[in-house]
């Protein structure tokens, strides 16, 4: 059933700090516009967001006038017709400062020959979360030395991660050397698999532009992943069962010393004053392999505009409202992630969260996935694979090459 027209419908990724910033923004716009329109946001979990714009058609049927997109779907949202092209708005009436604004990391996956299909929201590149207070606590430091005759340092490969991890993993204490998200989504396994392979000096698509996953460091980086997943004397206990967001929870409750994660729920965790790791977190540079570098995934999140939504105009300048750099920070205090180069260098910021300006050294290494209409088919292929990797004693090399026979009927150049 299409929703009410006098209705402006949003759709909303849940995650508190944009929900509540969401609806500080809504009532600003309207205080300042003298909007009367009702407003109806919806937060969703990944899985329920994606079927609601894009199987459902939510965004072309005008079940949603704004909807929050990553980066993973646009290419196939661009193909289906789903998104309003932006390009004759900012044209007329660009968003301040478009688009010097904004690092290009933040412009390029939404740019379709002359079309825009959407504005930057939240942004955050994986990266290595940690306990600052543990890592330079000087019992710990000597307890570190002692059994292991090195001094203890933020991890730079994989393997000394792991070493680590095991030295923080204290059950009876509740803290785990790490936690990951290993929950099965099709997003957090397939992003630590491209993590994995890429900081082993491997490469997810190959000089013809084909999704390979097959290749030696993609089997050497599922090998590693999976035994560290299996790792009880490293892990916390419910890392299979956490996706990103409820991994970060679980870091800012104060369970883990370490974990690879968005950059935003190290961010979030000096934003929010009841946090219980406040002041004691900081981040560094994704560990790589043997031979390999370290590197990052550029995955973000967008305002879009569905292209059946009946209020266009009035949704085009709620998005400019809610890009201007007052509202950009707005959300970063709310424990979301600013995409302007003025909040990444905006001095309260950085006085809160003293490691923001880090975001610009995350960005000069990050990789991309491929800008595919089919990624989502793609990384489902892949998910399966790296789950039953965690999940079975089978040959990585056998998953491997299973997932790229069925990979290769997909994708086609």
């Amino acid at each position: 059933m299409t929703p009410e027209p006098s209705i402006f419908r949003i759709a909303v990724r849940k995650f508190g700090p944009f929900e509540s910033a969401m609806a500080k923004l809504w009532d600003s716009f309207c205080q300042e516009t003298g909007c009367q329109l009702a407003v109806e946001m919806v937060p969703m979990d990944l899985h329920e967001l994606h079927a609601s714009l894009l199987t459902d058609k939510g965004l072309q049927n005008g079940a949603w006038d704004v909807a929050h997109i990553n980066t993973d779907w646009l290419a196939e949202a661009h193909a289906a017709g789903a998104l309003e092209n932006l390009t004759p708005f900012i044209h007329e009436n660009p968003p301040a400062d478009f688009p010097q604004g904004w690092s290009p990391s933040l412009l390029g996956m939404q740019q379709y020959g002359d079309a825009v299909v959407g504005l930057p929201f939240h942004d955050g590149p994986e990266c290595l979360i940690y306990r600052r207070d543990l890592f330079e606590n000087p019992a710990e430091q000597a307890a570190f030395q002692r059994q292991h005759g090195q001094p203890l340092q933020v991890p730079k490969t994989w393997e000394d991660f792991q070493t680590v991890a095991r030295f923080f993993q204290r059950p009876t204490d509740n803290l785990f050397g790490f936690v990951a998200a290993g929950y099965p989504d099709g997003h957090n396994t397939v992003f630590d698999f491209c993590l994995h392979l890429w900081t082993r000096g491997g490469q997810l698509v190959d000089a013809q532009g084909r999704v390979c996953i097959d290749s030696a460091a993609a089997v050497e980086g599922l090998s590693f992943y999976r035994q560290l997943l299996q790792d009880a004397a490293a892990g916390h206990p419910h890392t299979r069962q956490y996706e990103s967001v409820a991994a970060g929870q679980a870091f800012a409750r104060g369970e883990a010393a370490m974990m690879i994660n968005w950059f935003g729920f190290a961010a979030v965790c000096d934003v929010d004053v009841a946090c219980p790791v406040r002041g004691r977190v900081d981040i560094a540079r994704i560990p790589h392999g043997a031979g390999g570098q370290s590197a990052s995934l550029n995955v973000y999140w967008l305002y879009a505009i569905g292209a059946g939504s009946r209020h266009k105009a009035l949704a085009y300048d709620f998005l400019r409202f809610a890009t201007r750099p007052e509202n950009d920070k707005l959300l970063t205090l709310e424990g979301g992630i600013g995409c302007r180069l003025s909040t990444w260098q905006d001095a309260e910021i950085n006085a809160l969260v003293p490691y923001y300006h880090k975001l610009d050294l995350l960005h000069q290494q990050a990789e991309t996935l491929p800008r595919k209409a089919n990624w989502a088919r793609i990384a489902a292929i892949i998910d399966e694979a790296v789950l039953q990797a965690i999940n079975t004693d089978a040959p990585v090399a056998e998953l491997l090459a299973t997932a790229q026979r069925r990979i290769n009927l997909l994708d086609h150049v």
